[in-house]
């Protein structure tokens, strides 16, 4: 299928994207530096599928955050050209003291400085926290490499999108939904309205329903015994040879089923109408991807990748994004299992500790309990716990270093919709102490001073007052 047949998937960015392409062409190899968590991997993967196919040589490497030694680093390997994936944008006036040609394809917040071969869609007015993810902005570079020949690639950007919480009310919005588009028109995506929790692919029901927390459901939620003696009242016996299957298993009219019956003991039990919404949303399937499996589901893949770079393996969590589905996948599984014992930790330290409450916002510090690169995730996990309230945004506190502290902030997207903007609220406090920050703004991160918190979280409370007031 030739180019004129198939449109452009942002129009906005093509001449960016055309340009950004033409400079990767002319180099004689490319180093690809891309972000840790679940959109920075499928960034990079996308970038290197496309990279591939045009024939350029390149060698990829990731980095937890971008700072003044990490660009020094990346300068220090001698490319004449690098390509920045999920993140470059913001830290554009220290990348230009360098003599390397910087390509960047990020969504994040841009720095005030105009170099030639910049792909973001805030520039061209695409919202990048919502609309657009740094797999998006890959997948448009990709396109613009190989042309329609690289829209397979939109799976992998979908997943990269899930992983960096660009739902609204379920389901992708904006460019996003284009890239999406070009996937189920490429064979390689599937979109339906279904229940809009975690684990369809590979969680039996019961255990489904238990731990789906974002919608409280008494005598479920929470419960596993209690998620047993709910499917088990339904008209029609759903196991199989006496087991419980998947939600992926079951049939049109099993699903139906279930969430009807779901959602009238929602309702009986005093759930709000737009919680109920809340438990249908798109669920996106990877149909290339063997069913059962957690790389089927972008929801199951991103967490599967966010279990990887976290604990220091993100070559294996792009060796699965490049395809490998024997030994990069095994590995990614145990990573996992360590993962969610963590995550469970982090959460069971949240409740025994508790949080403290301010005003305007919640916090707890951590210290060395929770790693630093998952507290943040504790943290959003933590704001369905007992203590702490869903109608302030959390900010999570763990030891980074010697000298510094990483924070994390979440909220909601009730709180995005009242004005709540987290990433102009970290970066601003973070510098308000001496540290730097930013992310979206529904999630943020910032590194500060380890004598900073008090003044931190004072500004934090102060910055999330005005946004909300």
């Amino acid at each position: 299928m030739s180019e004129s047949t198939v449109s452009f998937p942002v129009p906005e960015l093509e001449a960016r994207a055309r340009r950004c392409a033409d400079a990767l062409r002319d180099a004689d190899a490319v180093l690809l530096a891309s972000h840790i968590d679940a959109d920075g991997l499928t960034s990079a993967g996308v970038a290197s599928h496309a990279l591939s196919r045009a024939g350029i040589d390149h060698e990829t490497r990731f980095e937890n955050q971008l700072g003044p030694d990490e660009i020094a680093d990346i300068a220090d390997a001698d490319y004449d050209t690098v390509l920045f994936t999920d993140f470059g944008s913001g830290q554009l006036d220290e990348i230009v003291e360098y003599d390397f040609t910087p390509v960047v394809a990020d969504h994040h917040q841009p720095a005030d400085v105009d170099i030639e071969h910049h792909l973001n869609p805030l520039l061209e007015g695409v919202d990048g926290g919502s609309e657009l993810s740094g797999a998006g902005a890959a997948y448009v570079l990709a396109r613009a490499l190989g042309g329609p020949e690289n829209r397979d690639l939109a799976a992998l950007a979908v997943v990269g999108a899930v992983g960096d919480m660009q739902t609204e009310g379920g389901e992708l919005v904006g460019a996003n939904t284009v890239v999406a588009k070009e996937g189920v028109e490429a064979g390689v995506l599937d979109t339906a309205r279904g229940l809009a929790v975690y684990g369809v692919q590979t969680r039996p029901l019961p255990k489904l329903l238990a731990y789906a927390s974002d919608v409280q459901i008494p005598g479920i939620t929470n419960d596993r015994q209690g998620a047993v003696r709910f499917l088990a009242g339904l008209d029609r016996d759903l196991r199989r040879d006496g087991e419980w299957p998947t939600w992926a298993e079951l049939t049109v009219a099993e699903k139906q089923t279930v969430a009807s019956a779901l959602i009238r003991r929602a309702i009986r039990n005093g759930v709000s109408t737009e919680d109920v919404e809340d438990l249908v949303g798109t669920t996106y399937t990877l149909t290339e991807e063997e069913p059962g499996t957690e790389v089927r589901d972008a929801s199951e893949f991103s967490t599967l990748l966010n279990a990887t770079a976290r604990y220091e393996r993100a070559d294996v969590g792009l060796a699965v994004c490049l395809g490998d589905r024997d030994g990069a996948l095994t590995d990614a599984r145990e990573l996992l299992t360590e993962h969610r014992r963590n995550l469970s930790a982090g959460v069971r330290w949240v409740e025994e500790h508790g949080v403290t409450q301010e005003e305007h916002v919640q916090w707890f510090d951590a210290g060395d309990e929770i790693r630093d690169t998952i507290v943040g995730i504790v943290a959003g996990m933590a704001m369905s716990a007992d203590g702490v309230r869903y109608d302030k945004p959390i900010v999570a506190l763990a030891r980074k270093n010697e000298a510094e502290l990483k924070a994390s902030a979440r909220g909601t997207s009730r709180l995005v919709d009242d004005g709540l903007d987290l990433s102009v609220v970290m970066g601003e406090a973070a510098r308000a102490v001496g540290g730097d920050g930013g992310g979206h703004t529904v999630a943020a991160g910032a590194t500060i001073p380890d004598d900073a918190v008090e003044a931190f979280v004072d500004e934090v409370g102060r910055l999330v007052a005005a946004q909300l007031s």
